[in-house]
């Protein structure tokens, strides 16, 4: 039986934006977005260009290889056509795939948000689609407050699926954008909207006010539609959107829809969803729900009694799925039997091939396990799990060790009489029996250290010219001012390829410095290997 191809949308750099507390840079959007692409989604929606700098800043360089990269705005302005709407020029000239629009389909909102007649909305509508259409873009239509829309007036909310598709729409989104509609209602409406629409032009944007958004997305899969929105981790506005981290398991891995759909992402980046996921926690800077279906610490994990001992006899009695089909690991309390399979992958993953019974690997596990006890996180740092893994056995190579470091803040007035603070720092490295001495200033002691350890490597320095830190992410792992620190470190270098180094300590600058070593060290494995 031939399976129906359903396709992923991935919000979280537009809707995912909205989520309190939450501000993502140039450098994070980036990130993500390569995330994104491993993973395999179909579209990315980066946000909205000519909204803030960042935006603006993104959209200038096409950030997708394979997922289609996607706009979001607003259809046009009541009352100009959409040749003279600012917003709409933007986003058809931007550098994006597709653009997708929001459209009240709601009539409540019609007339008392936006204050235009019923008719002009679809107006709106129809102009915005055939602008984009025009300019060569694919034009998806969200369908804003849909749901609601179509209970009040139902007549009114199919127009607006009408309309957009007749102008030319590749997508219509239905939208329950306050997140309160049960499965069984999502269901039935998306069944009626077909009347209108065929489901291969349908999508699904749910919000989980009511804890339902997974939920109400896959009873709209069944019901039809083809099209899934979500975000990473469920991240969103007030309660969030629907996880796509745990839709897209529960679709390739449950038999109920895997029968039935497919989408575009292989089992083989499925098995690297945990890490994803957690990689995506730490580049917010926050920890991972351990109790996260499928990804989660806790998703698998089993204290000692009779369900641990069930699991060694059975894994099926208290697992859903095979932890490693999604990259996670099975943690059995009594026995920590976990970890070999995903050390082996990791390794691969860096050209290191190793038996499954190495007794080298047994080193590593204990290696991994006893340093992740202390505060490292290796799932959004595999440039240091790479330094680890060569350090433990035994083949990383010595390329210079640090004798001793000092960095110092004075805050003082210049000749001017203006209040500065002046960084400098002091790094002694060992190259080949040669002490070297460099010092630095910088803006702040991680950045002046940085300067200094790359200032002079001796007969590496030609190997690091092009290295350089991108971002730098401080996370305290327990309260208090003697709190344990973690500091993640994103590096690059000329290649474009970006790297993660962790470092962790009592002493935020001494965390630091451990990150940027193993920075500069995985450049320098880099270049060994080229």
């Amino acid at each position: 039986m031939t399976k129906t191809r359903l396709y992923i949308f991935d919000t979280t750099l537009r809707d995912g934006a909205q989520t309190a507390g939450i501000e993502f840079s140039l450098e994070d959007k980036i990130s993500i977005v390569g995330l994104l692409e491993e993973l395999g989604v179909d579209y990315i929606e980066g946000g909205y260009p000519g909204a803030n700098p960042v935006d603006t800043a993104f959209f200038e360089a096409k950030r997708t290889r394979s997922a289609t990269f996607t706009a979001f705005g607003m259809t046009k302005r009541a009352g100009r056509s959409a040749a003279n709407d600012p917003g709409v020029q933007a986003l058809v000239n931007s550098r994006a795939d597709a653009v997708c629009f929001v459209a009240k389909a709601w009539d409540h909102q019609v007339e008392t948000a936006l204050e235009i007649s019923l008719e002009d909305n679809l107006d709106n509508l129809r102009e915005t689609v055939l602008a984009a259409v025009a300019a060569g873009k694919e034009a998806l239509i969200d369908c804003e407050h849909f749901f609601d829309g179509y209970k009040a007036n139902p007549d009114y909310a199919l127009s607006c699926v009408r309309t957009a598709l007749e102008a030319g729409a590749r997508w219509v989104v239905l939208c329950d954008t306050n997140g309160g509609t049960m499965p069984a209602e999502v269901s039935a409406i998306v069944k009626d909207v077909q009347a209108v629409a065929p489901g291969d032009r349908l999508g699904i944007h749910a919000h989980d006010d009511t804890g339902q958004a997974v939920a109400n997305t896959l009873a709209a899969v069944e019901a039809g539609v083809c099209q899934i929105q979500g975000t990473l981790n469920g991240i969103g506005e007030r309660c969030g959107n629907a996880n796509l981290v745990t839709i897209i398991p529960t679709l390739a891995l449950k038999p109920y829809f895997a029968d039935r759909f497919e989408t575009g992402i292989a089992a083989s980046r499925l098995k690297r969803l945990t890490q994803l996921s957690r990689a995506f926690d730490d580049r917010l800077n926050r920890a991972p729900a351990r109790q996260a279906p499928y990804v989660g610490a806790s998703a698998f994990a089993t204290k000692a009694g009779i369900h641990a001992s069930a699991l060694l006899k059975d894994f099926s009695s208290y697992e859903h799925v095979q932890p490693e089909s999604i990259g996670n690991e099975r943690s059995i309390m009594v026995s920590q039997q976990a970890g070999k399979s995903n050390l082996l992958t990791a390794l691969a993953r860096h050209g290191i091939a190793l038996a499954k019974d190495d007794p080298r690997l047994e080193r590593l596990l204990a290696t991994v396990k006893e340093r992740e006890s202390r505060g490292y996180s290796y799932d959004g740092a595999d440039a240091s799990f790479a330094v680890l893994a060569r350090d433990v056995l035994g083949v990383l190579p010595s390329y210079f060790t640090v004798e001793n470091y000092r960095a110092s803040v004075e805050r003082r007035h210049n000749a001017q009489g203006d209040e500065v603070t002046v960084t400098e720092a002091v790094v002694k490295i060992r190259v080949e029996g040669e002490l070297l001495m460099s010092v630095a200033e910088g803006n702040g002691p991680v950045n002046a250290l940085d300067l200094a350890l790359r200032k002079d490597l001796g007969k590496y320095s030609s190997r690091i010219e092009d290295l350089e830190l991108v971002d730098f992410k401080v996370r305290i792992l327990d309260g208090g001012t003697g709190a344990v620190t973690r500091v993640l470190v994103e590096s690059r270098d000329g290649t474009g390829e970006r790297w993660y180094t962790i470092g962790v300590s009592p002493n935020i600058i001494d965390a630091s410095f451990e990150a940027l070593y193993e920075s500069i060290t995985y450049k320098l494995l880099k270049t060994e290997t080229a």
